[in-house]
């Protein structure tokens, strides 16, 4: 699904006693929401009255934001050998709207669509990988070896033929993909970004390019995924003059994004540069297959992470809700209106100690978490929690540096 095209109810949904977060002011502490079989806000008061033919969920005192968007997930499931499948990561984890990061380019687009992207019973939008077969076998097969790896012509054609959901463009920008080729894949991209007038969304990890050249290259709602990395030669921990390059781009309005993943988030660096007074734009989990069961888990935890290491709650709230939608041009202002689509997640704030990683394999004892109860999505309410590995999965073997990948 995209765009909110939900299926008739066969009854109107009522969320009753919730606390809304990330709206906006000039709402009670306490609300009902009646949403209509069309997936659409019916009602919103301080007390709604329930019919016999609605379908009630009690939140108790819960908060309701807008929907959490993911903007950096693989999905692609069966077209690539990381990707998960929506239902992963997506309502059943709290999460409405998710953006897969450049799992698929030209060449295989057209099933990603079909089979993945149009059946979801989430919203799905995508950042067009510029390399024409995606991450088919991702780090083993690369996308941008050279030039040969991309197709001008197609890859305009595609985001053409997809403006309904391709949202942007995807460069990975690093030593482990494009070997020497250093920053031309990237001026590729803001080329590409240029023409079709669309952001694109740089990965940056392992250089060569080096993070400090890539930064100077992107312009006002471009992306850049992995930005708390805690790579030898990328880190903003490690090197003043990258912090600075990277203060000046988030005053540029470039977007710093989380990307956790794998091998692309670092307790010190994110702490570090929160300190100083140098947040994400956005939470994203750069959740797939390798990076689920090791230091990710979901979205929940992602965002309680950052919630642990300093970020305001509200801010956590709007850089995983509306913050997204924005760096996609998607709906985000006045999401709690009558008529507007009903969008939201459902969720608690709760006191527990839970032991996590970062990529790097440092711990850290969260006491607050965020948990989801539902995903509300027009007018089905998907319940939800939180993941939590199976002890011991995936089981023992060494972590590749690059990927998450745990032989």
């Amino acid at each position: 699904m995209f765009a909110n095209r939900f299926p008739q109810a066969q009854r109107p949904l009522l969320i009753s006693g919730a606390r809304p977060v990330g709206f906006g002011s000039g709402f009670p502490e306490r609300l009902d929401v009646l949403v209509g079989r069309d997936g659409r806000i019916a009602e919103i008061g301080s007390t709604i009255a329930a019919g016999d033919d609605v379908r009630t969920v009690e939140a108790n005192g819960a908060y309701l934001s807008p929907g959490w968007t993911d903007l950096h997930v693989h999905v692609w499931y069966g077209g690539t050998d990381i990707s998960l499948r929506p239902e992963q990561c997506g309502a059943a984890r709290g999460v409405t709207t998710m953006v897969d990061a450049g799992s698929a380019g030209e060449a295989n687009f057209h099933g990603f669509r079909e089979y993945v992207i149009e059946p979801a019973r989430e919203n799905i939008y995508a950042f067009l990988n510029i390399g024409s077969i995606g991450l088919v076998a991702c780090n083993r097969v690369s996308e941008l070896i050279d030039m040969r790896s991309i197709d001008i012509d197609r890859t305009i054609a595609t985001v053409e033929a997809n403006r309904d959901v391709i949202v942007g463009l995807k460069v990975r920008a690093s030593h482990v993909i494009t070997g020497g080729w250093d920053l031309t894949p990237v001026r590729l991209a803001k080329k590409f970004s240029r023409i079709l007038k669309l952001p694109i969304m740089v990965h940056v990890g392992e250089p060569p390019p080096l993070y400090d050249d890539i930064l100077p290259l992107l312009s006002q709602g471009d992306i850049v995924t992995h930005c708390f990395n805690g790579k030898a030669g990328g880190s903003l921990l490690e090197d003043e003059d990258l912090y600075r390059l990277a203060e000046d781009a988030a005053a540029r309005g470039i977007v710093l994004d989380v990307g956790h993943g794998g091998a692309s988030f670092s307790f010190d660096v994110a702490k570090a540069a929160l300190s100083r007074g140098l947040p994400p734009r956005t939470i994203s989990t750069d959740l797939h297959n390798r990076s689920m069961d090791t230091s990710v888990w979901d979205m929940a935890t992602t965002m309680s992470k950052l919630l642990s290491l300093g970020m305001a709650f509200e801010d956590v709230v709007a850089a995983s809700t509306v913050a997204p939608r924005r760096a996609i041009s998607l709906p985000s202002e006045k999401l709690m209106e009558k008529g507007k689509p009903a969008e939201f997640t459902l969720f608690d704030l709760v006191e527990a100690d839970v032991t996590v990683k970062d990529s790097q394999g440092a711990t850290s004892t969260l006491h607050r978490l965020f948990e989801p109860r539902h995903a509300i999505l027009g007018a089905e309410a998907v319940p939800a929690h939180r993941h939590v590995p199976v002890e011991g999965a995936p089981g023992g073997g060494q972590v590749c540096p690059h990927c998450g990948w745990k032989s």
